[in-house]
């Protein structure tokens, strides 16, 4: 018998499935929790299709069955024209993974309805079984084993865990040697937003603090690098990682209504960050003023280089615990985009590398390897280009695979269609990216860079510049975005500013716009001495132009244009190496 066999055999034994009693119990326990968030006829939707499946008539539970025994529709209920019960699974599976997310982190029971299904599923826990440590160590240097849950769906010890898209939390399995352990979920920062205080003691602000902060929950809710809950508990993550709470104070002064929030390290009380809001009432318009009020403290907290954020970047500095090294891998990225001499492009990929092999199912991590894969495409800093977008690609896939409302996930899928040559699937992903999160200004700002460069230049600079205005996001990455904006919208004289604000050390095609820009503005001198330095330390970059503006550049006339100030600046081009370019960037 192999070493896999023994420890597929020694899991099935060690494994019981769920009881029927059992998951009753786990179904009381999720109805009666207030984070299950979900109107009675979806609690008698969840209580059906469970009863239904433990008396073994999962059979037949079908879209029709649900709406006539659940919902009272008569028997002309068609469900292919009506799409009441697939709206109302849709919401069940979100609830049940906010209360898994939330209040269920250590239930025995995992109850979940597969997309495109109405039949639940009901798993067991990994740490619910694992008999002790002691016992797990013995059997550390075998493989996970597949399990079979009750209803006969085989399972990987990697997806148990797995609710609709999100992950429930807390379970480990010791992979390989007893040194690496494989996590189930990712251990990531803690939000409490307590209830936001009402200084004004009259039904109006009293209704407006609610407001904002269910407001205020929801869109921190859509940034998935945090974990946030409106329920108070101990005042430590696991394994002693960052918890923080958020606080605010409304009070209403005449016509102006006056929001001070404010995030509190719960370790220390500290204050790490704080602002206030100015808004003026206007009749009929108090769900707006709630609306840009929440988005604009939801993006100053959660955004990937937001305040919780920085609070994090500082306090790893020193040092990361064991439990946070996944995490601290995207911190890593963040901190590399905005500042590249934080760490090396080849460390942060090696971490994020890392992160995947350690917590297999943290979405997060796998669209930022993605990414990373993609910044060393697009300044070749690997060679091997076509493998690094091949892995970018895969990595991707991986992470929309794991959490499609992950809009980092999103943002990975849509570069990598976007330097791959299907632009219009590129630009769809994105825009439904930030349909799920309009506040996340990193996302907010690669889209929009990326419609412009399409074509759409006005729309896409636009959500650009109002992305690097919000003061959140790598600048410096940025930067060069803006330099091309200004170039193809005549302004030569800021390309050029923007130009040299960015990195031009490390990021080869921000040269190639400078010295572009320098041929339009005439400056042949510095023209000269730019493309010296690009020979001499770039060798190469040159030569291939035709295929780098074909690879960012969608229309023969957009191209054109960077072509004509490259031309004014010196750069012999053949008109026939760029017409062979526009073909070839079809292939990528």
């Amino acid at each position: 018998m192999t070493m896999e066999s023994r420890q597929d055999s020694r899991v099935k034994s060690a494994v019981a499935p769920p009881t029927d009693a059992e998951i009753l119990a786990q179904l009381d326990r999720i109805r009666r929790s207030a984070e299950f968030d979900a109107p009675e006829r979806d609690r008698k939707f969840l209580t059906y299709v469970i009863e239904e499946t433990i008396a073994g008539r999962g059979d037949r539970i079908k879209a029709y069955s649900i709406a006539t025994e659940v919902f009272g529709r008569d028997s002309s209920f068609d469900p292919q024209t009506d799409p009441a019960v697939r709206i109302e699974a849709g919401r069940i599976r979100r609830a049940l993974e906010r209360y898994y997310l939330v209040a269920g982190r250590t239930d025995p029971i995992v109850i979940s309805i597969p997309k495109g299904a109405y039949v639940p599923t009901f798993e067991r826990r990994i740490d619910a079984w694992l008999p002790s440590h002691t016992e797990a160590k013995e059997s550390a240097a075998q493989k996970p084993a597949t399990l079979r849950t009750r209803r006969g769906a085989w399972l990987t010890a990697a997806a148990m865990v797995c609710v609709g898209g999100g992950l429930a939390a807390g379970a480990l399995l010791l992979h390989e040697d007893d040194k690496s352990i494989v996590r189930l979920q990712p251990t990531i920062p803690k939000l409490v937003v307590t209830p936001f205080e009402d200084l004004s003691g009259t039904s109006q602000s009293a209704m407006m603090a609610r407001g904002l902060t269910d407001e205020v929950v929801g869109n921190i809710a859509k940034f998935k690098e945090i974990t946030v809950t409106t329920r108070e508990g101990p005042d430590a993550s696991p394994q002693g990682g960052p918890v923080f709470a958020l606080e605010g104070r409304v009070r209403f002064d005449g016509e102006r209504l006056r929001l001070v929030a404010r995030l509190i390290q719960r370790s220390d009380g500290s204050v790490v960050w704080t602002n206030a809001y100015d808004e003026r009432l206007e009749t009929g318009k108090t769900i707006d003023l709630q609306v840009k009020a929440a988005a604009a403290v939801a993006g100053a907290v959660a955004q990937p280089y937001g305040a919780i954020f920085q609070a994090n970047a500082t306090a790893f500095k020193q040092s990361v615990p064991d439990d946070w090294q996944a995490y601290a891998c995207t911190l890593s990225y963040y901190g590399h985009r905005g500042d590249v001499g934080a760490q090396g492009q080849a460390g942060v990929q090696e971490c994020l590398q890392q992160a995947t092999r350690q917590v297999p199912t943290y979405a997060t991590a796998w669209a930022l390897l993605s990414m990373s894969y993609i910044d060393a495409f697009q300044d070749r800093l690997d060679r091997s280009s076509s493998v690094t977008l091949e892995r970018a690609t895969e990595a991707a896939a991986r992470a929309v695979e794991l959490d499609p409302q992950d809009v980092r996930a999103l943002e990975a899928r849509m570069l990598a269609l976007f330097f791959r040559g299907d632009v219009d699937a590129a630009l769809a992903v994105g825009a439904r990216a930030l349909a799920i999160n309009p506040n996340d200004a990193e996302l907010a700002g690669e889209y929009g860079f990326r419609l412009a460069l399409s074509g759409q230049w006005d729309s896409g600079c636009k959500l650009l510049s109002e992305s690097v205005a919000r003061n959140f996001g790598p600048a410096r990455y940025f930067e060069r975005a803006l330099s091309v904006c200004s170039y193809f919208g005549g302004d030569y004289v800021t390309a050029e500013r923007w130009a040299r604000m960015a990195d031009l050390r490390t990021h080869p095609f921000s040269r190639v716009m400078l010295l572009a820009t320098l041929g339009k503005l005439g400056k042949d001198a510095q023209a000269q001495e730019e493309r010296k330095w690009i020979e001499t330390n770039l060798p190469g970059l040159l030569e291939g132009i035709p295929q780098e503006v074909a690879l960012r550049l969608r229309r023969p006339q957009d191209r054109q244009q960077l072509v004509d100030g490259l031309r004014k600046a010196g750069v012999p081009i053949p008109e026939t190496e760029f017409e062979q370019a526009r073909t070839d960037s079809s292939i990528h």
